[in-house]
Order: C-alpha cells, then sequence, then structure tokens
C-alpha cells in the first residue's frame, strides 16, 4: 500500500482531471447519473396513486399508504381505485382536489378507457402508447430502465468481487493453485451457459435473485484472467519480497500492496461489464427466460415488439432506451480506460 496518501489523492485527482478532459465520457456520466438517479423516485414520476389528496378538509397521502374507497365517498372496503369516474368526481368538488404524478400510470395499471385495441398508438393520456395489454409502454420504460441498471450494477458488483479473488489467488501463489484454476476455468467456461439457464428456468420459478446466481457463475472468468496477470507481474516486485522478508502475512500483501496496484483492469472494465450485464438481462427477457411475466422489462417490450410488428412505438421506445443506456456506459468506460492508462 502507498505509504504517501498526499501522493495517492495527486494521482486520483489528476485522473479526474484526465476523465473530465474526454468530454464525451464526462457528460455521458453525468447524464445517466441524472437519468438513474431520476429512475430511483419512478414511484413518483409514473404512478396511478396521486402524490396528495385533499378531501374534505383532510390531507392523504396514497403514495404511501392504502385508503379504502369508503374513505372517499364509496361504498366498497377495498383499496380506492383513484381512476374511478366516480372517485374523481368526487376529488373534484367541494373544494377538494388531487395531485397525480406527472405520468399518472403505473408499470402494472391497464388502461380500460381505451377506445382502440391494444397496443394503442401514443396517444395524449398515454404519451408512448400502450402495449398488449392496455399498459403504458411510458411507465414500464422507467421501471424497466431502473431494474435494468440495478439488476447490472448488482451482477457486475458479484463477477468483479469473484474475479478478483479466483485472479488474485492464482497470479500470488501460482504452481498448483493456478493450475487448478485454470483447468477449472476452462471447464467450466465451456459449459453451456444458455442451456443451463433453460434447465433452471423449467425447474424453478423465475426470479431476479436466481437469475443473478445463476448469471454470476458465469461472469467472473473474464475479469479474473486480467487480475491475475497484475498479480502475476506484482509478487516478483520489490517491495513484495520486502514485505516477505519482513514477516508479512500473504493475505496482509495481497490485500494492501498488490490489490490497489491491480484494480486499473479491474476499474476501466465495469462499465463494458455492466453494458453486457444489462444486455444479457434484456436478451434473456427477450427469450422469456428472465424476470417473471409482470416484472416490467425491456426484453419483455421487444418480444412485445416483435410479436406485434405494426405497433412500431413498442420496438423504437425501448430500442432507444436500450442503445442509449449501452452507449452512455460504453463512452464512461472509455473516458475511464484514457483517465487510468499508466502510459499517460
Amino acid at each position: 500500500m502507498d505509504k504517501h496518501p498526499d501522493r495517492s489523492a495527486s494521482l486520483a485527482r489528476h485522473r479526474w482531471i484526465r476523465f473530465k478532459r474526454n468530454r464525451r465520457g464526462y457528460f455521458s456520466l453525468l447524464l445517466f447519473a441524472v437519468l438513474f438517479g431520476l429512475s430511483l423516485f419512478a414511484e413518483v414520476l409514473s404512478n396511478d396513486r396521486p402524490l396528495y389528496v385533499r378531501y374534505e378538509g383532510a390531507s392523504y397521502f396514497p403514495l404511501f399508504r392504502m385508503y379504502p374507497e369508503t374513505t372517499f365517498g364509496g361504498i366498497f372496503a377495498t383499496e380506492t381505485d383513484y381512476r374511478d369516474p366516480f372517485i374523481l368526481e368526487q376529488f373534484n368538488r367541494n373544494g377538494n382536489f388531487v395531485v397525480f404524478p406527472l405520468n399518472p400510470h403505473s408499470f402494472n395499471s391497464i388502461n380500460l378507457n381505451l377506445d382502440r385495441p391494444v397496443p394503442a398508438p401514443p396517444s395524449r393520456e398515454n404519451l408512448l402508447g400502450t402495449d398488449d395489454r392496455g399498459r403504458d409502454v411510458l411507465a414500464r420504460l422507467i421501471y424497466g430502465f431502473r431494474l435494468s441498471v440495478v439488476f447490472g450494477a448488482a451482477l457486475t458488483a458479484v463477477g468483479t468481487l469473484l474475479g478478483i479473488v479466483a485472479g488474485s489467488l492464482q497470479g500470488y501463489f501460482g504452481g498448483k493453485i493456478d493450475l487448478f484454476f485454470q483447468r477449472f476455468i476452462e471447464l467450466w467456461g465451456s459449459m453451456p451457459e444458455l442451456y443451463l439457464l433453460i434447465i433452471f428456468a423449467s425447474i424453478f420459478k423465475p426470479s431476479m435473485v436466481l437469475l443473478l446466481i445463476l448469471l454470476s457463475l458465469f461472469g467472473w472468468m473474464g475479469l479474473s484472467d486480467y487480475v491475475r496477470a497484475e498479480f502475476l507481474k506484482g509478487r516478483n516486485m520489490e517491495y513484495v519480497k520486502a514485505a516477505k522478508a519482513l514477516g508479512v502475512g500473504n493475505f496482509t500483501i495481497m490485500h494492501r500492496h498488490l490489490l490497489p496496484n491491480s484494480m486499473t483492469p479491474v476499474i476501466t472494465f465495469l462499465p463494458f461489464r455492466m453494458s453486457g450485464a444489462i444486455l444479457a438481462l434484456t436478451s434473456l427477457d427477450f427469450l422469456g427466460l428472465g424476470v417473471p411475466p409482470s416484472t416490467p422489462s425491456l426484453g419483455e417490450l421487444l418480444a412485445q415488439g416483435k410479436a406485434n410488428i405494426e405497433a412500431w412505438w413498442l420496438s423504437l421506445s425501448t430500442f432507444v432506451v436500450l442503445v442509449g443506456t449501452l452507449v452512455l456506459l460504453i463512452f464512461i468506460g472509455e473516458a475511464l480506460r484514457q483517465a487510468f492508462d499508466p502510459r499517460k
């Protein structure tokens, strides 16, 4: 580990300056952060529940609490349908009022007031149209984008952690451990990943956790090779030999000395690995092997666009969101690669 924190801070500052000089990557990072930050508040931006209701002098927040219909003058004790004409009439008289989100549709709410067959084209009520079940496309894109980014980040984190552990053990200890891991990677990498996913999808109930575990089993091998190479190069350095001569433990050397100096390929590959994880989730959802059917998914929207080729708004809007996300991540990755380039 570097004993000069000022030197480490200076190096990080210079890398950040080099990253900002790449205007394309820097603005891609800002745009991606803004879009993802907004998607974290998807329930506030797009929901069929009001943000605030003022009814007969009392305040209600349906977004955070369930209210029965009897609260607003109805006759049923079930949860209020805030799009019901009777409920809306109650809100619009006697000084009552209601505040809906910018897009008054959730990802699973069905528009029952359509005057045309589904999938319906864009209109004032559904800005990007509806899917083949009458659900708002804009809402499903917002929630689907958030799900894709969160899943991609989780899969990237798990795969990166496994890759670092495997690569560091191979590179530092070498010998039989390295030989065993290399043969295991060759065998494991030859496994038919798609066929295994099909088998597990037919046995277990589809879920995000199961999908994350299955993809993580294969997502660590590419990164482990880079970490292994960095540890193989670093273990013969003079400071490592000096630490061993002073009696410093192996795992202390690996954690404090070799790992920080081996993080350059790990960091520079993060955006590319994340884009690959998002694309993998989209592909599996397109094939029907991903998340459960009711979950908002970019791949499921693409599959609907393929099944309803005349509904151009399904394929076009999903294509723009997916490709835009991948392009932003690629630009960020290129900027990181230039910023961490040791030749500069």
